[in-house]
């Protein structure tokens, strides 16, 4: 194990197969499996408990069992692979969010996806005011609090979706866009301190042409499935990090797109978003699981990419492992309202 011991960061998977749930370490082209542990929940709060790395934890109960990574990737195995973040039996205890018009490229694409909102073209939209704040005040000093950043809530941990599983638009919805992101995953301690876990690929999946209809409508416009993985990087820096986004259809390439994310290509710092999204109360409650989607660079929507049932989303974060893939699924339209029956 001397190749991990050099304070390099470590992946991990989570996985389902025939001894139920595990988590595994990522050793490739082989997945080394965990032992005594079933979810990554389980191993921070052991972490924490103990006041550890949680390198060191998952290192000292790594076992000599082995799984082959390619024949899991490619479902070729009883093994398949699990978003890297849940609380098992209970997605409630997980709260999925994010963080919108970080980067210069999310900016650059709200602006033109909300353009007819503004009153003349000699005025910001009210999505480039926020983006210049974040800009003024968004990387304070150490100790320092900068402006919030624009927030919104995707969901409960039954939101997320692995590797490979299907990105649903749902009968209601308009359309389905992806969003090709670095999430952060965290735990809250017993006394309520959040604990950064680690990063994964994250595609936070949204309805660009709903929210297209008017800015206000983007809350809705995230209340979307997402996908996470398939690996969970623990360790790794969020100073400047290089991608790669595609978007295939019957196997060919329909668009695709150099990525990058981290500090050195955001207005806020990390601190300041970990600070705007932990200030409040409710996100402290003991025993939760977060994830947080830290914003994207560019989407495929802004340059006139629709999306089609049985296209292939991939993103890929240099450093983050092996590619997260999904293909897009459409449910059919939605022709009846939902009924709320009368209790009395």
């Amino acid at each position: 194990m001397e190749q991990f011991l050099l304070n390099t960061p470590i992946r991990i998977v989570q996985l389902s197969g025939p001894q139920g749930r595990r988590v595994a370490l990522v050793e490739e082209p082989q997945l080394r499996l965990i032992a005594g542990f079933d979810s990554v929940f389980a191993l921070a709060n052991e972490a924490i408990a103990k006041q550890a790395p949680l390198s060191k934890i998952v290192l000292d109960h790594v076992s000599a069992q082995n799984l082959s990574y390619d024949d899991v990737y490619a479902q070729k195995s009883d093994w398949k692979l699990l978003p890297p973040a849940d609380v098992p039996g209970a997605p409630e205890r997980v709260l999925v969010s994010g963080t919108g018009l970080t980067h210069l490229g999310s900016a650059r694409d709200r602006q033109a996806m909300h353009a007819e909102t503004a009153v003349d073209e000699s005025k910001m939209t009210d999505s480039m005011k926020i983006f210049e704040w974040g800009r003024q005040k968004g990387r304070p000093a150490a100790g320092q609090i900068g402006i919030a950043p624009e927030w919104f809530f995707k969901g409960d941990g039954s939101m997320l979706r692995g590797d490979s599983a299907p990105l649903e638009v749902p009968g209601y919805g308009e359309d389905g866009g992806e969003e090709a992101e670095i999430a952060a995953v965290y735990v809250t301690g017993p006394d309520g301190t959040p604990y950064r876990v680690g990063l994964t690929n994250g595609n936070e999946f949204s309805d660009h042409v709903f929210e297209r209809r008017n800015y206000l409508n983007l809350a809705g416009s995230k209340l979307r499935v997402c996908s996470i993985g398939p690996e969970l990087v623990i360790g790794h820096d969020f100073k400047d990090v290089a991608g790669k986004v595609q978007i295939l259809r019957c196997d060919k390439v329909l668009w695709q797109k150099s990525i990058r994310t981290g500090e050195e290509n955001m207005c806020h710092s990390l601190a300041n978003l970990e600070h705007h999204h932990f200030k409040f109360e409710g996100h402290r409650q003991p025993g939760r699981m977060h994830v947080h989607f830290m914003g994207a660079d560019t989407l495929s929507f802004g340059e006139g990419v629709r999306l089609e049932a049985g296209d292939i989303t991939e993103v890929a974060w240099d450093g983050f492992g092996r590619p997260l893939r999904n293909v897009i699924a459409t449910h059919p339209q939605q022709t009846q309202p939902v009924t709320v029956r009368e209790m009395k």
